[in-house]
């Protein structure tokens, strides 16, 4: 199958939170994406003081790079751990406080509030918590999520986005029966069916 031996691997919450806290964190990018500075226009087709979603956020230098544009990001990331780092990294204030409509999450809000990014699992936030977006910055989540939650994954971030919003999603092409992933590959047929 196209998705060779990936289909049924899943990454579990608890190894995420172990790679940020063993530091193995080969995904995070210390300089903005190429790709996202490319096709910054199709992102803002012309508008300004969009609400931009980075899902599965990490610690994103992106997020602050689009703020300081006078766009609003919101996140999110299970790690609480890369969620701090961020808002240390750039030296921005924040305050912390829960979600009461999911069990033990937290928001965390630059003190400018200009950034919200949630610490909890991205399948429990719903465009009732987070509102809607303007924008999708997909640079690592579809093929970070497992293969048999992509259909779930698709369908929330659908849920999320306004009419006329742009996603601008960021995919790898390799031959998945040499890689167990994460990374992991999505076909492109995958790609449409899933998004249309």
């Amino acid at each position: 199958s196209d998705a060779g031996s990936q289909k049924e691997r899943v990454v579990t919450e608890e190894e995420w939170l172990q790679k940020w806290e063993m530091g193995n964190i080969g995904f995070h990018k210390e300089q903005r994406h190429p790709l996202l500075q490319k096709y910054l226009d199709v992102l803002l087709n012309g508008r300004s003081g969009l609400r931009i979603f980075f899902p599965l956020c990490g610690k994103a230098v992106e997020m602050k790079w689009l703020a300081d544009m006078g766009h609003s990001v919101v996140g999110v990331e299970v790690s609480e751990q890369a969620v701090k780092e961020f808002f240390s990294e750039h030296s921005l204030p924040y305050c912390e406080e829960p979600v009461p409509e999911i069990s033990g999450a937290k928001l965390f809000q630059s003190t400018s509030g200009n950034i919200s990014l949630y610490c909890c699992s991205i399948y429990d936030l719903s465009s009732l918590i987070v509102g809607k977006v303007d924008g999708v910055w997909d640079r690592g989540a579809l093929v970070a999520v497992n293969p048999r939650d992509r259909q779930r994954y698709a369908s929330l971030m659908i849920s999320l986005v306004e009419k006329n919003s742009s996603y601008l999603l960021v995919t790898v092409s390799y031959d998945p029966n040499k890689h167990k992933g994460p990374p992991f590959y999505v076909p492109e047929s995958e790609i449409k069916s899933l998004f249309g």
